[in-house]
């Protein structure tokens, strides 16, 4: 390193500085001069560089379209690719991050300032986090937050996901909305040309792949935990009759199987490939579909499973397990352009006109137009009309597109005692 050192001063005038109580005029003008001193090594002695006391761009997002992105690099390194999506919740980062559902996925908020609460260990949603990588435009430097344990990057670099900070989520966000979700690549590694990781983003594709089985659990568990007092905002219908339920996990969050037992539900968590002949013979009150990442027609052998159990035990379908009962019913899923993401989603209750402001994660969709005569679509979102829950009486099925259990999100889905069985007037566990 130089011995020399390249100095700066800055002159400044006190009276400018200070608006509440500046300091008594003077015949004389004042100033403050501060100085530092930048070390310099050999190379930028040679070149009249200094060492930047900043974090520079060291990190890429190539989107398959073409486009490039710098930005500035958190949590762990090297190249990962996924599905860009964008996500317009406020708050709740640390549920968003441990949702199941997002596997293969780049999360975008759309909300710039992320990390100001850092992380605590209550409120995940699943044993470990699965996206592929956060989208962030701005990385709070400090947290506030009481319950906070360790800071978003140190938790992210733990957990070994990429994190991306200073890029414009704004111009992202609209190119997706304009063209639809796009792969990416994510990459720290300088010694990769834009080119090869170009060539990355269009050579992968997430349509088609089971992501379910890459998440599921490996056998068989009960589930008792509750919602804690301090955080349940609804405690009517405690202290009911307790139901049996068998819960497929297809990418479960913690929060849906605490809801439930909140509401006197004894469960039994079991694996996507669970048979149906197992499940039926424990004589369930109901059976749960659970939310996942991904393609339902990727995963078969799941609508295989719900074809056999319909019409022998009320079930009850959310996000994924909402789109499996489609395609057991008879009816097709769709791709959605960007899908919905957020704490922020309007549905509309066609049986009763209720409005409720919902939390919502999925690219595909049921299309209502192809189920059969008897299905009855209960929900729509009013943001593009499509279709939010379903119902079929004569076989005790219902389900949701979006998540009533609200983590994060706004708990207008959940109405007291009726909540799974009921923002559908869900009926299955009487």
């Amino acid at each position: 390193m130089s011995i020399k050192a390249m100095d700066f001063s800055l002159r400044i005038n006190p009276s400018i500085c200070f608006t509440q109580n500046p300091p008594k005029p003077s015949s004389k003008l004042r100033f403050l001069t501060v100085r530092c001193s930048l070390p310099l090594t050999s190379d930028d002695a040679a070149t009249g560089l200094a060492e930047r006391p900043w974090k520079v761009a060291d990190a890429r997002l190539v989107l398959e379209d073409g486009s490039i992105w710098k930005a500035k690099s958190f949590g762990a390194s090297g190249t990962q690719v996924g599905e860009v999506v964008f996500n317009t919740s406020l708050t709740g980062y640390q549920e968003i991050l441990t949702d199941p559902s997002y596997a293969g996925q780049f999360v975008l908020m759309t909300n710039p300032h992320i990390g100001n609460t850092g992380v605590n260990f209550d409120d995940e949603e699943s044993r470990q986090c699965f996206l592929a990588g956060l989208v962030i435009r701005s990385l709070s430097i400090t947290t506030s937050n009481w319950r906070c344990a360790e800071t978003l990057g140190d938790y992210l670099a733990e957990r070994n996901i990429m994190g991306i900070y200073d890029v414009d989520t704004r111009a992202i966000t609209r190119r997706l909305r304009q063209d639809g979700s796009l792969i990416g690549v994510l990459s720290t590694e300088q010694s990769r040309s834009d080119e090869e990781l170009l060539e990355m983003s269009r050579s992968w594709d997430i349509v088609g792949i089971d992501l379910i089985s890459g998440i599921t659990c490996n056998a068989p568990y009960e589930w008792v935990d509750k919602t804690k007092s301090d955080w349940d905002f609804n405690s009517n219908g405690r202290d009911q009759e307790t139901y049996r339920v068998v819960a497929y996990d297809f990418g479960i969050k913690h929060n849906i199987l605490r809801r439930l037992a909140s509401y006197g539900c004894k469960i039994t968590v079991v694996p996507s490939t669970w048979p149906a002949a197992e499940t039926l013979k424990v004589k369930p009150d109901g059976v749960l579909f659970s939310n996942g990442p991904g393609d339902p027609s990727a995963v078969p052998y799941a609508v295989e499973t719900v074809k056999e159990i319909l019409g022998k035990v009320p079930v009850f379908g959310i996000c994924m397990g909402h789109q499996l009962l489609g395609q057991a019913l008879g009816g097709k899923t769709f791709k959605m352009k960007f899908g919905h993401h957020g704490g922020n989603h309007p549905v509309c209750n066609l049986r009763n006109g209720r409005v409720e402001i919902s939390a919502q994660n999925h690219n595909y969709a049921v299309d209502p137009a192809s189920l059969p005569e008897g299905v009855e679509v209960t929900h729509v979102n009013l943001n593009d009309g499509s279709c939010a829950g379903l119902a079929y009486p004569a076989l005790n099925v219902m389900s949701l597109q979006y998540h009533p259990e609200a983590s994060p999100g706004p708990h207008d889905s959940d109405c007291g005692k009726n909540f799974f069985p009921t923002s559908l007037d869900f009926c299955l566990f009487t």
